[in-house]
């Protein structure tokens, strides 16, 4: 069976803006747990707080998720 695993590059993306993860979780409304938790693979964010994590980012969708597959 296939398995999808959702993959991110938002912590390169929140350096680079020079945020912390507090400073970005203020910006789209949650907690700092959640950016961390994001960051690290262990949650899954709707499709609305990828969008804001875009915005506030300056990045696109694609430049911050992605899916690759798993065996």
């Amino acid at each position: 069976m296939h398995k999808s695993v959702i993959k991110n590059h938002l912590k390169l993306a929140r350096v680079e803006c020079g945020l912390t993860q507090a400073q970005l979780a203020d910006q789209v409304g949650v907690t700092r747990q959640t950016i961390g938790l994001i960051e690290a693979g262990g949650y899954n964010p709707t499709l609305n707080l990828c969008l804001k994590l875009a915005w506030v980012t300056n990045k696109t969708l694609d430049e911050l998720f992605w899916i690759q597959g798993e065996d």
